[in-house]
């Protein structure tokens, strides 16, 4: 039953309005596949390499919950959400071009700070359009299906550059030490992040707001005072769940991100008994973490398709329990693998915990939040991911020699401890149970 003024959308329109979101992460996947070996082809040390990856959280934490708030306020020709979707793409678009052309470490990071900046601007105002433009009853359709597009976007960014080695050999290098295959990759990513984002915003336009919401915005100043003044009133009366939720995003975040920044060198140790980032095992060791990591984004992608009626049925909170369980598990084992077919299988697990990652906390979190609010509880939940990042970053140097005996491996098997603490944590959230059987598409 409609009741809330929303036109429903077809399945077409949802897959459209979600293609920017393709765009958006063939770029997360192009710095979750390459920054790593690219710090070490330009010389940067295992221990300190998490510092490398301050923008990522740092950005987040700064520009999500101002951007999320000032797309709540904002009226223009183009939408509330739009114009934040075209600033950001075009950031990311030259930033992606510029990144292989980095010729020090500090070029790279502080490419990947201007890179991230970008994202974030897109990132929350595309969650919040999702959140305004569909009925209640659609949006684990349309959060599932933003999970799927990141699946095969990460699954293409990781891909690309052993699809290129069709055309370029993979050990043709530019002068700073970047394989050329990568430069590559970088400049289809900066083509894909504006061309998407545009397709969608002409496809699936913003509703126009309504009279009442437009007399709402009058006394809401979009100055700085007022929009500070905003993200504490929100964080102030923040839901329950979204609380709860705090605990088990801690826990896959910083298992997630760590993973990212390791796994390449401890398939490097794994199977191609090499640390040395210049040498061609290091390399061969790069083409098979894409691989595996466009396996598992693969995985994600049709896993997210497959969760949608899963997640109708059961609820977001048991189904997301088990995906992290099953990425935990792969985790946990990963450190062990002495080919790359096994470490292929156990890309499942990974997969299915990252499709669970994209698409069941944000069916959670839309269950909960005030629509009104869309914009600025959107940013506020990216401080759940950016904080465990910016956590691990600051934190994994201190005990990566003591703890961890300077071993790659043995970050994974911390990351599989912390995934199945999050299954933990996830039981306790109280959203996302199932749709009743009324509110189902198949019961209208």
């Amino acid at each position: 039953m409609q009741v809330t003024g929303k036109p429903r959308l077809s399945l077409l329109r949802i897959i459209e309005m979600n293609v920017g979101f393709f765009g958006l992460q063939f770029s997360f996947g192009l710095q979750q596949a390459n920054m790593g070996p690219i710090y070490g082809f330009l010389g940067a040390d295992e221990a300190t390499m998490p510092l490398l990856w301050l923008a990522g959280p740092m950005t987040g934490l700064l520009v999500q919950p101002i951007i999320g708030a000032m797309s709540d306020r904002t009226q223009s020709r183009w939408g509330r959400r739009t114009p934040y979707f075209l600033i950001g793409a075009i950031i990311c678009s030259i930033s992606l071009f510029l990144m292989p052309y980095s010729s020090a470490l500090w070029m790279a990071a502080s490419l990947l700070w201007i890179l991230d900046a970008g994202n974030n601007i897109t990132m929350e105002p595309y969650r919040a359009y999702v959140a305004d433009r569909l009925v209640p009853d659609q949006r684990a359709t349309g959060f599932l299906t933003q999970s799927a597009f990141t699946g095969l976007a990460q699954t293409l960014s990781y891909l690309a550059p052993t699809l290129l080695t069709a055309f370029v050999a993979k050990d043709v290098l530019d002068a700073n030490g970047i394989p050329v295959i990568v430069k590559i990759a970088f400049i289809i990513g900066a083509i894909l992040s504006i061309s998407t984002i545009v397709w969608s915003v002409w496809r699936v336009p913003e509703l126009p707001m309504t009279a009442q919401e437009k007399a709402d915005l009058v006394g809401k100043p979009m100055t700085v005072k007022a929009t500070l003044g905003e993200i504490g009133s929100a964080i102030k009366d923040m839901p329950r769940a979204m609380r709860q939720l705090s605990v088990a995003m801690l826990c896959q975040w910083y298992a997630m991100f760590a993973y990212w920044q390791y796994i390449t060198f401890a398939v490097g140790r794994s199977i191609y008994d090499t640390s040395d980032p210049s040498s061609a095992a290091f390399r061969d060791a790069t083409l098979t973490t894409q691989q595996a990591g466009a396996l598992y984004n693969f995985i994600a992608f049709l896993g997210a398709l497959l969760l949608i009626p899963i997640v109708r049925k059961l609820g977001a909170r048991l189904v997301h329990a088990i995906c992290l369980t099953a990425s935990g598990a792969a985790m946990l084992l990963i450190p062990g693998v002495e080919t790359p077919a096994a470490l292929f299988v156990l890309m499942l697990g990974i997969g299915i915990g990252w499709a669970g990652m994209m698409g069941n906390t944000y069916v959670m979190l839309a269950d909960v939040i005030p629509p009104e609010r869309n914009g600025i509880y959107m940013g506020i939940f990216n401080m759940f991911i950016v904080i465990p990042m910016l956590i691990q970053t600051l934190t994994m140097p201190l005990f990566y020699e003591p703890l961890l005996g300077s071993d790659p491996r043995n970050v994974l098997l911390l990351g599989g401890v912390l995934m199945l603490v999050g299954a933990v944590a996830t039981m306790f959230v109280d959203a996302g149970r199932p749709v009743p059987k009324s509110l189902r598409p198949e019961a209208n």
